[in-house]
């Protein structure tokens, strides 16, 4: 099987151990493992257990405790309705491993996470790429949608919150996109992993799975409860899936860690803590962009509605990669290129870091953007 190369994470992981200022991190700024166990009223008690526990396989598809506490942050998901996976991109790799055989029909907006359409690519499957452009704030042009599903349409790939742009697809869009697959008969793969970090605290967006028979939903604890370290993610998805995803699953996976389980489920537990502290980072990190961007002559962006990141125009003749090393050699700031996402033109920018780390970083851009001119 031939892929493509995965051109942001090679990006991440050539620079971004090395980053004085790292702003193209895309998770909330993540918790130590102190502050996560601090969570609770007794953390003694949580050690205590964790270290009585015997390092076994564990539960082969997730404890029933972690599946239960996933389950409940849906409306129509049961337990048995969840499935563990090594992060969200190892719930998309089985997802797709599991629906997508050589010669069929997926569609996947872009741009998004490169695993979402390539993955499908390197099965054999013909995709076509739904584009998704600032000038419609980077939702997708449903009519454009309708012309490229067909009667064999196997998949259809969204993301939602968008990464890189930032953009939300409310509940209205999602239901008219719900409708152009199930007329076909599509299967709806959404990639959930910033679902729930909107700036707009009144909006309330229902997952895939809550509104298609044929949905099926991935995420993980990397992004909204800032501990990518566990790498555990989940697939949530009608029974008939999860069966098909476990059978594949016994080639790729064993179990997940149990430790990571057990960690995941104290954060589960005290999901209501996190999403606190993680809401107000996100808002009050986006007003610094927002105003920093109003200030800055040479930077445009269509202004992020969720999620952790937003894409950044800037009016300089240079290629994005160029624009992004030349700054990290100089200011030691690190942005993601544009290129990584067919871009030019734009750098992505990861706004949820450390409030202190979001300012210096800009302030470092602006002294590359005034050395441009």
């Amino acid at each position: 099987m031939r892929i493509a190369p995965f051109k942001v994470e090679e990006w991440m992981n050539a620079y971004e151990l090395e980053a004085v200022y790292n702003i193209a991190e895309t998770c909330v700024d993540s918790l130590t493992v102190e502050e996560l166990i601090r969570l609770s009223a007794e953390p003694e008690d949580f050690f205590r257990e964790m270290a009585q526990k015997k390092l076994t396989y564990g539960h082969i598809e997730g404890s029933p405790e972690f599946r239960s506490l996933v389950a409940g942050m849906y409306e129509t998901m049961k337990p048995e309705n969840i499935l563990a996976m090594n992060g969200a991109i190892g719930a998309n790799f089985l997802t797709l491993f599991s629906l997508v055989n050589p010669g069929d029909e997926v569609v996947a907006v872009h741009p998004t996470y490169q695993q979402i359409y390539e993955v499908p690519a390197a099965f054999g499957a013909e995709v076509k790429h739904l584009r998704l452009v600032p000038e419609k704030q980077f939702l997708p042009d449903l009519d454009e949608l309708r012309a490229l599903v067909t009667d064999k349409t196997k998949l259809i790939c969204i993301n939602n919150p968008n990464n890189p742009s930032g953009a939300l697809m409310d509940e209205a869009l999602l239901r008219e996109i719900v409708e152009i697959a199930r007329s076909v008969d599509a299967y709806l793969l959404c990639d959930e992993v910033y679902r729930h970090l909107h700036q707009d605290p009144e909006i309330v967006v229902p997952s895939i799975v809550d509104l298609y028979e044929k949905g099926i939903a991935t995420s993980s604890m990397s992004k909204v409860f800032s501990l990518a370290g566990l790498r555990l993610g989940w697939i949530a998805a009608p029974l008939d899936v999860i069966k098909n995803c476990i059978s594949h699953r016994d080639y790729t996976t064993i179990s997940c860690g149990m430790l990571d389980d057990m960690l995941a489920v104290h954060a589960l537990k005290n999901r209501d803590k996190i999403m606190e502290r993680n809401l107000k980072i996100v808002r009050d990190n986006l007003q610094i962009l927002d105003d920093w961007v109003a200030s800055e002559p040479l930077i445009s962006y269509v202004k992020p509605q969720a999620g952790t990141t937003a894409m950044l125009k800037y009016e300089l003749d240079m290629p994005s990669e160029t624009f992004c090393i030349d700054l990290f050699k100089s200011t030691g700031a690190f942005l993601t290129p544009g290129s990584c996402f067919d871009m030019e033109g734009w750098v992505r920018i990861g706004y949820a870091c450390d409030t202190e780390v979001l300012k210096a970083g800009l302030a470092q851009v602006s002294k590359f953007l005034q050395a441009q001119k």
